[in-house]
């Protein structure tokens, strides 16, 4: 896989403009030819039948309780392989320090978002609780609403959905209003709600722009595909230039490979966690 290294000392960096056609296209391959794609689709698959208005409300009910456990934000990091990753297999501990560092490089300054890099993807947790990937990883999208062509496999595998078959979910506003804004759309259940909620109930000090970043990070038909603008305000879409710069580090610091030393680097990010969401976190 190729790896990028970003560097504050190079032109290859997330601001500058020409970013996007430097990227390889060695990432986000789900056409056939990607070395996952019948474990993806099939993960996509299930989602995309199951996910629900209904079951999006029912699972809100279940997991913000916040009685599953208390753990520690470190504790929390966990060895997840995500079914639904079309790039690499190795623990999602390994991505979630590749992606922190990275975002170290480019912006010194912003530790809150080193600590964004570290936890963005530990609402996956929910999997160790009899959580379904299906329900917890990949791409989110607004349920309630027909979804964008721009999202994952969306041109077959929503046919077995029942919400697709109900004339108040399946047009392009749907239960919605035009500009109601994105916080206002029910996103399918999984882990970037899961953890925006989790941190917000904590009482963390992140501040809202990294907490945008957690609930928005995987809603790649939006800050990507530039779908589902007629749902967005003003404040959006400045937003979403924040959240897409964040997924290039999310992305393309991938790596099979050269995985980063967890004890090195703990002691550094510990200090964050400390700063911003110390104790014990109730999931």
């Amino acid at each position: 896989m190729t790896v990028i290294i970003i560097d504050p000392s190079t032109k290859f960096r997330p601001d500058d403009p020409d970013f996007a056609s430097k990227l390889p296209d060695a990432f986000r391959d789900y056409s056939k030819g990607g070395k996952h794609f019948e474990r993806v689709k099939r993960t996509y698959r299930l989602m995309h039948t199951n996910q629900t208005v209904q079951f999006g409300i029912e699972q809100r009910k279940k997991w913000m309780n916040f009685d599953h456990e208390s753990l520690t934000i470190m504790d929390a990091l966990n060895e997840l392989i995500d079914e639904s990753d079309p790039d690499c297999d190795v623990p999602n501990v390994y991505h979630a320090y590749q992606t922190a560092e990275a975002i170290r490089k480019v912006y010194p300054d912003r530790d809150w978002m080193h600590l964004v890099g570290l936890i963005h993807d530990l609402g996956k947790i929910m999997c160790f609780y009899d959580q379904p990937q299906w329900a917890a990883v990949g791409d989110i999208y607004p349920v309630g609403c027909a979804p964008a062509k721009e999202v994952v496999y969306s041109a077959d595998t929503f046919d077995e959905c029942s919400d697709q078959m109900n004339p108040n979910y399946n047009t392009k506003l749907g239960m919605y209003a035009k500009n109601c804004g994105i916080n206002n759309l029910q996103m399918s259940w999984g882990h970037d709600e899961y953890l925006f909620q989790v941190l917000k109930n904590h009482g963390t000090t992140l501040p809202s722009i990294g907490m945008y970043m957690i609930r928005f990070h995987s809603f790649y038909p939006w800050h990507t595909g530039n779908a589902y603008d007629h749902f967005c305000t003003e404040e959006d879409l400045k937003m979403r230039e924040e959240v897409k710069a964040f997924s290039t580090f999310d992305l393309y610091t991938k790596s099979d490979d050269a995985l980063p030393d967890k004890s090195a680097l703990r002691e550094y990010y510990q200090k964050l966690i400390d700063k911003y969401i110390p104790g014990k976190v109730s999931f």
